[in-house]
């Protein structure tokens, strides 16, 4: 099988060319088009757009990177898009877009709850985990407590309220002993 690499023939070309396919059915949730709009803004555009170029009308038309299309032209108004090129019939474009939105994947739950707990071993405050990894703060407690709560909380500075607690529970205990006394 000879193997192909048009990501070694990116181009940036003018984002007026670039247009949406119709029949993209992947849509990104709220929070992942956030995360997105970070990664662009902290490491700049990693991957080009998959086109497909059409000479008739001298458009590229996004296989896939709708998403990231739609963000460096919309959000970062961006005059030139990247591009890498496929020059396959529709129906082969359209598997194509399917295959590549499938293929992403999903995080491993605990190999995510690994990566938080390194970030907090090397000095990252749970605000720094939330802002750089696009995540919520409950999502990076959770995190935490599969990995293990010791490791996880270490520098974690707690409330007096358990000391609190523990006090008032012996005064408790003292008084009910004094008053089984008197009986």
């Amino acid at each position: 099988m000879n193997l192909e690499f048009p990501c070694l023939d990116a181009k940036l070309v003018l984002a007026e060319k670039v247009v949406a396919n119709d029949y993209n059915p992947n849509k990104v949730a709220t929070p992942e088009m956030k995360l997105l709009k970070l990664s662009i803004k902290l490491d700049g555009v990693t991957q080009p757009i998959v086109t497909y170029y059409n000479e008739d009308n001298d458009q590229y038309t996004v296989v896939d990177g709708f998403h990231r299309y739609t963000l460096i032209k919309n959000h970062f108004n961006s005059d030139k898009i990247p591009v890498t090129i496929i020059d396959k019939p529709l129906d082969e474009r359209m598997g194509s877009t399917i295959r590549h939105n499938r293929a992403r994947g999903t995080h491993q739950i605990r190999g995510m709850s690994d990566i938080v707990l390194e970030l907090s071993k090397d000095g990252w405050s749970d605000e720094e985990i939330c802002n750089k990894l696009g995540m919520e703060l409950d999502e990076v407690i959770r995190l935490k407590q599969i990995t293990g709560l010791k490791e996880a909380f270490a520098n974690h500075e707690f409330s007096k309220s358990w000391e609190e607690y523990e006090e008032k529970r012996e005064k408790a205990m003292k008084q009910q002993k004094l008053i089984t006394l008197e009986e």
